[in-house]
């Protein structure tokens, strides 16, 4: 099961860009990200192209009603086999996952960051997924990361902290003395 959703992000110069995520639920990896300044159905269907190769479409997508899922977009979904699971208007705690997973981007990084224009949007994004994926741990995976990692042995070894999305966040790891 995967969801889908957009949220906006007010540039420097005060321009709206939409950031589209495709979450999968299994490991709360997000599977696909892009933005744009106009999204539409056909740039929205082809972002589900994109985010699922033709052997790896999850069974079910969830999604909101929101109206860039046009007609376009629901044929390229059927197409592809996925069953469309909406949910209630004006209920985004039916699309929990994303929602909590959108709240964490900015919480955690675009609280703290002014996107210039949509390309360094895409690489703020990028540099925080990887550090999403690689490092940020979750209460849902017995605070495993997405990416699954080894256990550092304890040892009386040097603790280094390394720096991950610019700066904002660090990842300790014992290094030999």
């Amino acid at each position: 099961m995967a969801s889908i959703d957009f949220f906006t992000v007010a540039t420097i110069r005060l321009h709206v860009l939409y950031v589209f995520v495709v979450l999968a639920h299994d490991r709360r990896r997000v599977l696909h990200f892009n933005v744009t300044e106009h999204p539409t159905a056909v740039w929205a269907a082809q972002q589900i192209i994109e985010a699922f190769p033709e052997d790896r479409a999850p069974r079910y997508l969830l999604r909101d009603r929101d109206g860039i899922y046009g007609h376009y977009f629901r044929s390229r979904i059927e197409g592809m086999g996925i069953e469309q699971v909406r949910i209630t208007a004006r209920s985004p705690w039916q699309n929990c996952y994303a929602e909590r997973m959108i709240g964490s981007i900015r919480r955690e990084c675009l609280n703290h960051v002014i996107a210039i224009n949509d390309r360094h949007l895409r690489r703020i994004l990028k540099d925080y997924f990887h550090y999403y994926h690689g490092s940020r741990t979750h209460l849902a995976l017995d605070k495993d990361a997405p990416e699954p990692r080894a256990i550092q042995p304890n040892k009386l070894e040097r603790i280094v902290a390394v720096p991950q999305v610019g700066g904002l966040h660090h990842r300790y790891e014992r290094l030999a003395a």
